[in-house]
């Protein structure tokens, strides 16, 4: 079973939402984010990345960056700018990029069920990207940056989404990525039904925001016996047939310093090249690859690897064994200063500057992972390499948040 509920949100009013919803601490730089929030004083940027509001040069991680994330949290709920909801909901949230839409409910999900395996992971986390979000979530008081959830559609809780967006949205906004962000708020009687649906739902997974609710499952035993709503965590569950997942790129530097042409002879040793027109691979156990100032496609020889588990049959995975680890040596991409990773957001034009432009040797780009390996991935209870998924669109972060 899946345990969702609804919480006590502290969010925008309509006429601030716009001015209060950011991208999420993760993927904006410091200074990124200062530039984000220059002359709005309502940017959640100043919660999530609270550095801003201090010295230039301060480390992210000082306990006064913490302290100030919870300061400025205070203050725009003393201001208005974020408000308490009288009683707990359930919210839908619907996003569009391009033509890409999808629509997920904001609930409260488990604590424990996360920590028996009924939330299941595809991912190890980084323990000082962990233990940041620990700090973060602590001092706050707050899960205010929801974790992305999946599950596999079930059409009934996709009727009763739909019978929510029948009303007018309470937030209609164009973020500055040019992605639509709508809310509404979902009815008593609605809301029972869902969560009665999601009771039968077998398991959720996290898609997005490993660290998230591994802080989350920390601070709930930090604070075990304390009181609090902090048994629960913040997340937005959307059905698996709804999720779009991005290329995640590699760049890649020859610690030996071969030719453009000595390196492609290297490649064709061990995979079927030809020139290509385009820089995606349309099909999987494909790559582009962009050397010497013209793009590739690459297709992995049959029979030259593993298919008995969910993992090696990953494209991630062939990447790192066909490629990266025989031709570059690159036994650790976690550590190794070798390869860099670029999510398929930024397009290929990004993957052509930076080998132009930084002395990388090559550009891979891989075809996205599907969400089903990702499920099979999890169910198998297994870990996806580093850098594997991108998800988009990115949830926004401030329009929600849940104290505790």
């Amino acid at each position: 079973m899946s345990v969702l509920r609804p919480f006590r949100a502290l969010r925008p009013p309509a006429a601030l939402a716009a001015r209060v919803a950011s991208p999420p601490y993760d993927v904006v730089s410091t200074d990124e984010a200062r530039a984000l929030a220059v002359g709005n004083r309502d940017s959640y940027l100043r919660v999530s990345r609270p550095e801003i509001d201090l010295p230039a040069g301060t480390d992210e991680h000082a306990d006064q960056v913490y302290a100030q994330g919870k300061k400025n949290l205070d203050e725009l709920v003393k201001r208005g700018v974020l408000v308490a909801e009288p009683a707990p909901r359930y919210f839908v949230y619907a996003q569009r990029m391009g033509r890409h839409r999808q629509v997920g409910l904001v609930a409260c999900a488990s604590v424990d069920e996360y920590d028996r395996g009924l939330i299941k992971k595809h991912e190890r986390t980084r323990a000082d990207k962990e233990e940041d979000r620990v700090r973060h979530v602590d001092t706050l008081s707050a899960h205010d940056e929801p974790v992305f959830l999946t599950y596999r559609a079930v059409p009934a809780i996709d009727a009763l989404v739909a019978e929510v967006q029948r009303a007018a949205p309470e937030y209609d906004l164009v973020t500055q990525d040019a992605v639509a962000h709508q809310l509404w708020v979902v009815p008593d009687a609605v809301a029972e039904k869902l969560e009665a649906h999601f009771c039968a739902v077998p398991a959720l997974y996290v898609a997005d925001g490993h660290h998230r609710s591994a802080a989350a499952s920390r601070v709930h035993a930090k604070r075990k016996g304390q009181p609090g709503d902090h048994g629960q965590f913040l997340a937005v569950v959307f059905p698996d047939d709804q999720m779009q997942i991005l290329a995640y790129n590699r760049l890649v530097r020859d610690p030996r310093q071969r030719s453009p042409m000595a390196l492609l002879a290297a490649l064709q040793e061990v995979l079927d090249l030809e020139p290509a027109a385009s820089p995606a691979p349309d099909h999987p156990q494909a790559f582009g690859i962009y050397l010497g100032k013209r793009w590739y496609h690459a297709h992995v020889r049959p029979g030259t690897f593993d298919t008995s588990g969910p993992v090696a049959r990953l494209d991630c995975s062939l990447a790192q064994d066909q490629i990266l680890e025989p031709l570059f040596g690159i036994k650790d991409p976690r550590t190794s200063k070798d390869v860099d990773f670029v999510g398929g957001i930024r397009g290929h034009e990004e993957l052509e500057r930076r080998v132009d432009g930084e002395g990388w040797s090559l550009a891979l780009h891989l075809y996205p992972t599907g969400v089903e390996q990702v499920m099979s991935v999890s169910d198998a209870g297994l870990i996806m390499p580093p850098k594997s998924t991108w998800f988009e669109p990115k949830l926004r972060s401030g329009l929600f948040v849940h104290p505790f």
